[in-house]
């Protein structure tokens, strides 16, 4: 009997979910394994591997590293989102960000710096001679100044 709710009491701390609520204002660092929903006001750092909703009275001033972000309220600062950052007609995102997928409504306003996660191809520089080996790179007979080129010779 007691063993069997100790087994229920031991709950996945991703399962959680955190709440701060419209009035409220949190000042400092948050880390959590959980889920977040914010519809008060957080000036710091919070920090989790979950999922962050960001409500239409919420207003984040500071950074904000999660996996997902839905945002309808107000941020300020710098956003890292591994995953997909969702933008409600109603947001407002001023700062530099760096997110894996972005999808923004009609409305909403982003006056920041983006960088955009790709793959770890897209993120490795070229060095010179993979640009030299690169066909892509060789000018095509279809460019403005080859065909310039072409046109200004003259006929055999």
């Amino acid at each position: 009997m007691f063993s069997e709710k100790k087994e229920r009491t031991g709950q996945e701390p991703s399962s959680g979910q955190n709440r701060i609520n419209e009035g409220t204002t949190l000042e400092g660092d948050v880390v959590s394994q959980g889920f977040f929903r914010i519809d008060g006001t957080v000036k710091g750092t919070i920090k989790t591997p979950s999922k962050v909703v960001l409500g239409k009275s919420g207003y984040i001033n500071g950074t904000l590293t999660c996996e997902n972000a839905d945002i309808e309220g107000k941020f300020e600062g710098n956003l890292d989102v591994s995953g997909t950052l969702s933008l409600k007609s109603t947001a407002t995102i001023e700062g530099e960000v760096v997110a894996g997928k972005l999808a923004v409504e009609p409305g909403a306003t982003f006056n920041a710096s983006c960088v955009m996660k790709g793959s770890k191809k897209d993120t490795q520089p070229k060095t010179e001679s993979k640009l030299k080996e690169d066909p892509a790179s060789k000018p095509s007979p279809y460019h403005r100044q080859q065909r310039a080129k072409k046109s200004s010779e003259p006929l055999k």
